[in-house]
């Protein structure tokens, strides 16, 4: 469970790179120094740990369960980011609510820092960890850019990079409800015969539903004609 949880780790920081491939290059500086800053000052509390408490951490249904929540939510403003940058590029105006969307690089980036730091401090015993945690700052933050710079010379294309954040932002979505649960169901399956009546009615529901929208949407697309043609 362990190692899964480290590969869901690994993809939330391409997701955070790839997101930040959408920004000019001062607000990655400013966003990369900020997260240079959280892993000096998140020294003490690393510090503080112990291989145990993590493992007990990783292990807690609850702690997992919660966290599974703050996953999604965050998989699911990057998708709406990728469905916002897309109407964008297709020449939709975008609507005023959406373009906050921009402006969120990943919050989840930062538990993950603090968890390399952990890592870190176990694994290099001996070692000063004022000197561990500037270390890493300094390399959190000339590699965030440059990840970021590696990433647009790899996919150019800003339609291919917000391709890939999307597949990206859905993975670390399934793979975090996979790997938080802990092999346990939080709401039981209710057993109860097969209601032929809910059925009909809910494909019932669906095509009336689905022929509204066909005849709407084809409507729309003869009065847009009309009056791009009126304009001419």
């Amino acid at each position: 469970m362990e190692l899964i949880i480290q590969i869901l780790m690994l993809f939330i920081i391409i997701n955070c790179v790839l997101k930040l491939s959408f920004w000019k290059l001062w607000q990655v500086l400013i966003f990369s120094l900020i997260c240079g800053v959280f892993v000096i000052f998140a020294c003490h509390y690393a510090t503080m740990q112990s291989k145990t408490q993590l493992a007990d951490y990783l292990n807690n249904t609850k702690i997992m369960q919660d966290a599974a929540v703050f996953i999604t939510i965050e998989s699911t403003l990057c998708l709406a980011f990728c469905i916002a940058a897309l109407q964008k590029y297709f020449g939709k105006k975008m609507k005023r609510w959406m373009r906050p969307l921009y402006g969120y690089p990943s919050l989840l980036v930062f538990p993950v820092l603090f968890y390399i730091l952990t890592q870190l401090i176990f694994g290099l015993p001996g070692y000063d960890f004022s000197n561990i945690s500037y270390s890493m700052a300094i390399t959190v933050f000339a590699g965030l850019p440059l990840l970021t710079y590696l990433i647009k010379k790899l996919y150019p294309e800003n339609e291919l990079r917000l391709e890939v954040h999307f597949l990206v932002s859905f993975f670390v979505c399934i793979i975090g409800l996979i790997s938080t649960v802990n092999g346990n169901v939080t709401y039981a399956v209710v057993k109860e015969p097969l209601n032929i009546k809910a059925l009909i009615l809910a494909l019932a529901l669906f095509v009336t539903t689905f022929i509204i929208g066909f005849i709407w949407n084809k409507f729309k697309w003869q009065i847009q004609q009309k009056k791009i043609e009126t304009k001419k």
